[in-house]
């Protein structure tokens, strides 16, 4: 259905509620037209031809039109990025750094929620809008909505930041912002979107309203009918209402359904020059429009006479006038046709040879053209001083300047347009602080929670961790009080009260740890605690600082050259106070505030401030704490002594008990060779013994056979038995008892030698303390 009918049959069926009766819109409406007549009409014809001035496809792609120099649109180029280059990042941090966990994480939650809807609302598009109606026509606008859907998947909400085109926004024509009373957002929509928003509080109303094909200056439509609607907001009435051209009542009003602290949901306006005593801008082109005409007027005389700077020459063709000849030679445009024909060639010349052709002089005209050049040159460098945009801002200079002339113009350049760059770093950062404070007042937990990605814990979730500990402390409290009431125990107690001490002093130590564990739970930041804090807009705004960082793209070797001065002044400044801090604690207050102070000025980002002041605040803390006592250097030299003698002594106990164990192992060495050398000997005695023994009972045996054979010769019977003498058998037991008992005694004093010098020493020493011996420790 197309916007001419759609939905006006099925109107029918909108319903009204019976009990708001729409009131008249007369009044809101003649704050606009006040506006318009405030001088603001005459602003926006003025915009609208600059505008055509700075970029008029149709006029600029005209063949027939006057030749031009594009110094206005050159220098609005130039302009544009040295006010804005890159988008504004929002900054939240509590306002004093006191280092209290709620404002911390607060303010962290904040800053991520705002820079997610700085992305999604495409910051950077919204700015460079901003930026360029700025630049050129001294004004740029902003406004800031909140919505709410309700879909099938769920309840969404957003912050919206939208560009306000210069047509769709008015104010209470005030000297100053502070002093405006209402603001007005312009918003084209069609007759479908007013009844859908509309139909509830006004009923069909919205028919009435000034449908048209929105056009721009070229009467270019996209063919849609809409109707602008105004969202009034009024400071003194505490309203907010909606209206329209050509509907005679409110379409809706109530209650301002923002709470914001400045009333108005939108920044004030990037302002370059204003009216003296108003909010009226002025755009930079007026100032030097006078000089944009001269040296276009005599862009286009350098052109007409460069057109004209052809050779031309004459020669006689008969009859004819020298004033059309002349006219001809001027008119032609063909650059192949040099020579004109003269019928009363005469009036030219004698009629000699070298008088055939005569040559239009074209000296003058060359000269009137450099001058022109020359004049449009210094027109040129006018329109330079007034805008302040410098050579080396354009990108153009002299070889023969020192770098020092060149910076100084660079810095002046600089100047002229760093009020641009804060308006426009202010704008972000009012725009940052109006989303914030939306965000923070109306947006759900759910919602902030999944925008910042950051894990909180909830009351549940410390409630839960804090139960059990909380039981293990009444647990051991009561099995604590049990025993102190069971007599069995009271009479161990007794029996042994270092036992029993000791035993209380560990329940009541587990008890003061779990009451420790439980506190810092207790302590932990919850979200609900945030939301809360949020919520209150008593206390948020005195508490958190909102900003955003600078909009202009820094100078890579001046940001290298900053880097390298804060670098070198931390580090000479904390030579020379870590020494002053470490030999005198009680002076690191002073030092930490010494150090903040020598960084200040350079403002490294607040993640490196927080990090310098959590450093100081340790250095505070160090310089609290009792100084230990110094020791009496007497008594250290004293201790120093005694420690000396000590250890001497310990050493001369050492080597003695080392010379020790060397003569005692030396000793059993001996021991043990003289232990083989008579086992030696006693293993060649017996091998004797057996010899002679064997010998001897050879002999003895031989004798035996030569009295039988003398026996068997007298016929006397062999019955004489072959056992030894006992004589010999005495000698023979005689012998081994002596060496068995010879071994039994060398055995013994091997023993008694081997248990005296391996027993434990100890140093005996004198009544002056010093060793006086050594003793053999008895066993115990």
């Amino acid at each position: 259905m197309s916007d001419d009918t759609d939905d006006i049959d099925s109107a029918a069926d909108d319903a009204i509620d019976p009990s708001l009766k729409p009131k008249a819109s007369k009044g809101w409406l003649k704050l606009i037209t006040d506006f318009e007549k405030a001088g603001f009409a005459d602003y926006q014809t003025r915009c609208t031809n600059i505008q055509k001035r700075y970029a008029d496809l149709e006029r600029l792609a005209n063949a027939t039109r006057d030749r031009e120099f594009q110094i206005f649109w050159a220098n609005i180029e130039v302009l544009k990025p040295s006010m804005y280059s890159r988008p504004p990042v929002p900054a939240v941090a509590p306002r004093f750094q006191d280092r209290r966990p709620l404002q911390r994480a607060a303010s962290e939650l904040l800053e991520r929620t705002t820079c997610v809807t700085f992305d999604r609302e495409n910051i950077d598009g919204v700015m460079r809008l901003v930026r360029d109606d700025l630049a050129t026509l001294a004004r740029g606008c902003m406004w800031i909505r909140y919505e709410t859907k309700s879909k099938e998947n769920g309840y969404t909400e957003s912050v919206c930041i939208e560009f306000k085109n210069r047509r769709d926004f008015a104010h209470d024509p005030a000297r100053n912002w502070k002093e405006v009373d209402w603001v007005a957002g312009g918003a084209w929509m069609t007759r479908k979107e007013m009844r859908k928003r509309f139909a509830a509080t006004s009923g069909k109303a919205y028919q009435d309203a000034d449908f048209a094909k929105r056009k721009d200056d070229k009467n270019n439509s996209d063919g849609k009918l809409k109707a602008r609607v105004w969202e009034l907001w009024s400071k003194s009435e505490n309203k907010v209402v909606w209206i329209s051209p050509g509907v005679d009542v409110v379409l809706d009003e109530g209650k301002p359904h923002l709470n914001l602290e400045d009333f108005f949901p939108c920044p004030q306006p990037a302002y370059g020059t204003l009216q003296p005593e108003s909010l009226i801008p002025v755009p930079d082109y007026v100032f030097y429009k006078d000089q944009i005409e001269e040296i276009n007027d005599i862009t286009n005389r350098i052109s007409a006479l460069t057109e004209a700077l052809q050779v031309r020459g004459f020669y006689p063709a008969g009859a004819g006038e020298i004033g059309d000849a002349i006219e001809a030679a001027v008119k032609t445009r063909d650059p192949r046709q040099i020579m004109v024909p003269i019928s009363n060639w005469a009036a030219f010349g004698n009629g000699a040879a070298k008088d055939t052709i005569v040559w239009l002089p074209i000296d003058m005209v060359a000269s009137t053209i450099t001058q022109l050049i020359a004049l449009r040159k210094q027109l040129i460098e006018d329109i330079y001083q007034i805008s302040g945009l410098s050579d080396i801002m354009r990108g153009e200079s002299n070889p023969n300047e020192t770098l020092g002339a060149q910076q100084i113009k660079t810095q002046y350049g600089s100047v002229r347009i760093r009020d641009r760059q804060n308006e426009l770093v202010r704008i972000a950062r009012d725009a940052a602080r109006i989303v914030a404070e939306i965000m923070a007042e109306n947006f759900q937990q759910a919602t902030l929670v999944d925008m910042a990605q950051m894990e909180l814990p909830t009351d549940a979730d410390i409630a839960k961790q804090v139960k059990p500990l909380e039981a293990q402390a009444k647990a051991t409290e009561k099995e604590l009080a049990q025993a102190q009431q069971d007599p069995e125990v009271v009479q161990m107690a007794k029996q042994n009260p270092d036992a029993a001490q000791q035993i209380m002093q560990q329940a009541q130590g587990q008890i003061a740890q779990i009451a420790q564990q439980i506190d810092e739970l207790k302590k932990t930041v919850t979200i609900e605690q945030v939301m809360d804090f949020l919520h209150d807009q008593k206390i948020r705004p005195f508490s958190l600082d909102i900003e955003t960082d600078s909009t202009i793209q820094p100078d890579e070797n001046a940001e290298k050259q900053r880097r390298s001065e804060f670098l070198t002044a931390l580090g000479g400044t904390l030579a020379q106070l870590a020494p002053m801090v470490q030999e005198r604690p009680e002076t690191a207050p002073f030092a930490a505030e010494l150090l903040k102070f020598a960084v200040a000025p350079f403002r490294p980002g607040r993640s490196m401030d927080a990090a310098i002041d959590e450093f100081a605040e340790k250095m505070k803390q160090m310089g609290a704490q009792p100084k230990p006592q110094q020791p009496d250097p007497a008594a250290l030299a004293a201790e120093a002594d005694a420690k000396a003698q000590q250890q001497k002594m310990e050493a001369d106990a050492a080597d003695r008990q080392a010379e020790m164990q060397m003569k005692t192992q030396l000793h059993d060495m001996t021991m043990k060779e003289k232990a083989a050398d008579i086992e030696a000997k006693q293993v060649d005695a017996r091998a004797k013994q057996r010899s002679e023994a064997a010998k001897y009972a050879a002999e003895a045996a031989a004798r035996r056979d030569q009295r039988s054979l003398e026996r068997i010769k007298v016929g006397l019977p062999d019955i004489e038995p072959p056992t030894p003498p006992s004589a010999d058998v005495d000698v023979v037991a005689q012998i081994q008892q002596q060496n068995a008992m010879l071994m039994n005694s060398m055995a013994q004093f091997m023993q008694t030698i081997t248990a005296a010098m391996t027993a434990p020493k100890r140093i005996v020493r004198g009544p002056d303390g010093k060793p006086a011996g050594v003793e053999t420790v008895p066993m115990q």
